[in-house]
């Protein structure tokens, strides 16, 4: 363990004591200050700061898309990369105080294998038990890392269930041919293996202090936070307004159909519209085609007041984030979860 220093985040006036061998973000983390965040790997921008006061900092490696030389010399920095070597103070330029304050501690454990189904070609449906601890808690949208047996790598992965006693997280995981993980679980994870993991990451969550109506924009495995917060909501009765606009490439690309269906019939206020951006003359497809900020663009007029919740890859929730602002929606009202690959930051755009 290195040295420890003091990190002051303004606006909110919260403190925090920082070991130089750790991240701002990470040591935040630990403490149950949850600030904004998305890949923790510098290529989301999602943390992106400003530096107040004090200068000894050092980055790990990063990506200049998500911080470039010139924002660099002008003092921002990424929390995720960013290591203290003096006290520092930090201007917070993407924050929620509702979530920074109502954070929960990370817990590293032990997961058990319970299934693993294909939810379309290139999808899986992957189920866990809680080994050890007792309890990891989350909030509905966040994820978990795994650690990937023998390596020193982890991958991150969106909880697609809500909280629950019996220690069970369900996730939606897309298959790359050279995925370090997927690859894995495409091919060689059993029913009973074991994996470590440790959670609960990310601020991709319900605000429940607020009443407005709801846009929820997904692609590809960035299904499994958006059944999060469709399931919790449904639990618990929220009646917010909900439409949630799926994009897929076609209908072999489509999952949890039925489920969907089931939803809107549980919350009166919620509509499920899919599309398909190149569909097959067998997918005899009635719905939606075009892109699916082409589709969001087509059925919304005047979004201002809204909430906008964007999961999928980065073209994606770039494409949808400059639709949303157009379309009214404020910055302020936009919450999004870069789904990005992991490989050298440099190579990420």
């Amino acid at each position: 363990m290195g040295d420890k220093h003091v990190v002051r985040f303004e606006p909110v006036g919260i403190e925090i004591e920082v070991d130089e061998d750790q991240t701002i973000l990470r040591a935040a983390a630990e403490q149950g200050v949850q600030l904004m965040h998305g890949c923790k790997e510098g290529q989301c921008a999602a943390c992106k700061s400003f530096v107040l006061e004090g200068e000894d900092i050092e980055l790990d490696r990063y990506s200049t898309f998500a911080l470039p030389d010139f924002e660099r010399e002008e003092g921002q920095t990424l929390l995720c990369r960013a290591h203290a070597y003096e006290d520092l103070t930090i201007e917070l330029l993407n924050y929620d105080e509702e979530i920074i304050r109502g954070g929960l501690p990370l817990r590293r454990g032990t997961v058990e294998v319970v299934s693993i189904e294909p939810v379309t070609h290139d999808m899986r449906h992957l189920v866990v038990k809680l080994v050890e601890p007792e309890e990891i808690k989350f909030f509905p949208g966040q994820y978990m890392d795994f650690q990937v047996p023998g390596t020193d790598e982890t991958r991150s992965f969106s909880m697609a269930n809500t909280p629950n006693r019996d220690g069970h997280f369900e996730f939606v995981i897309k298959i790359y041919p050279d995925g370090l993980f997927s690859g894995l679980l495409a091919s060689r994870l059993q029913v009973g293996d074991r994996l470590a993991v440790e959670a609960p990451f990310g601020t991709f969550t319900l605000r429940e202090s607020r009443t407005s109506d709801l846009v929820f924009v997904g692609g590809g495995a960035g299904m499994a936070p958006m059944l999060g917060l469709l399931r919790s909501m449904a639990e618990r009765g929220v009646e917010r307004k909900v439409t949630f606009y799926y994009g897929a490439r076609a209908a072999r690309d489509l999952c949890f159909e039925k489920e969907l269906a089931r939803l809107q019939e549980q919350l009166p206020g919620f509509t499920y519209v899919p599309a398909l951006s190149e569909p097959t003359a067998e997918d005899d497809w009635p719905g939606e085609t075009g892109l699916i900020t082409d589709v969001l663009a087509r059925h919304e007029s005047d979004l201002s007041g809204k909430d906008a919740y964007i999961c999928g890859p980065p073209p994606m929730v770039d494409a949808a984030i400059a639709v949303l602002e157009r379309l009214g929606c404020t910055t302020d009202h936009i919450f999004y979860d870069k789904f990005t690959t992991t490989g050298d930051p440099e190579d990420q755009p």
